[in-house]
């Protein structure tokens, strides 16, 4: 049905002018409509901008973590805590490793405690301190992809009400209802339909692959966390 609309809106068109283009339908749109569509590029700029930079992070993120597990599980084995840290250091785009070095950090801090369920739940807290922080680093940035992926359409469908307003003018400005008295208003109430969908689709759909990315790394954030706990528990009883 909406394509149908929008094709029959190109007819009007050709019919209209004998070529149609971006730049003849761009001065023939009205101030207002022109400003949806402004609007609409900054909103896909920005999601656009939104979307490479948590891709560039997850990516890193992933990369850095796969070499910082390998690496760390070595040294934890052999009991060296500080080179442990200096690894999780040197790995700091990795989300596992952040997670780590805080829980490292507060375990040694803490050994100085004899109580060995002291020393384990000050690690504890550090870790989840540690979880909560990278978790919203992590998720930066995403709910304005929700909230461009929501509203979009709604901006959209504001410069469609302009565009049927327009239409209508043209009707009494002519006095006449044929086809080039509309022409116009209706291109610009579905281009600005369409740019909004444009605009709002790819951030929904990028709101919902890194909202998935974002829960996967929370699942290994935790992971790790009660392994490193475990850790210090045995740690903590070989000492004994």
């Amino acid at each position: 049905m909406v394509a149908n609309v929008a094709v029959s809106a190109l007819n009007l068109l050709a019919l209209q002018a004998g070529t149609w283009d971006l730049r003849s339908m761009w001065g023939s749109m009205s101030l207002i409509a022109k400003g949806v569509v402004f609007i609409l590029f900054i909103l896909s700029a920005w999601s656009l901008g939104v979307m490479i930079d948590r891709a560039l992070m997850y990516s890193a993120a992933r990369k850095q973590s796969r070499v910082f597990v390998q690496q760390v599980a070595g040294a934890l084995r052999e009991g060296k805590l500080d080179e442990a840290i200096s690894i999780a250091e040197r790995n700091k785009k990795s989300h596992i490793a952040k997670v780590v070095a805080t829980g490292l950090s507060e375990f040694q801090s803490a050994s100085s405690q004899v109580s060995e369920a002291e020393v384990v739940e000050a690690a504890k807290r550090g870790l989840d301190r540690s979880i909560a922080i990278v978790h919203a680093d992590m998720k930066r940035g995403l709910s304005g992809l929700a909230t461009i992926g929501s509203t979009a359409p709604f901006v959209g469908l504001f410069g469609t009400v302009i565009g049927i307003i327009n239409a209508f003018k043209g009707i009494e400005a002519e006095k006449a209802t044929g086809l080039s008295a509309v022409a116009g208003g209706i291109s610009e109430a579905l281009v600005t339909t369409a740019l909004g969908l444009l605009v709002a689709v790819p951030a929904v759909w990028a709101f919902n692959y890194f909202t998935n990315k974002v829960e996967a790394f929370d699942v290994e954030m935790d992971n790790s966390s009660m392994e490193l706990i475990n850790y210090f528990i045995t740690r903590r009883s070989g000492k004994k």
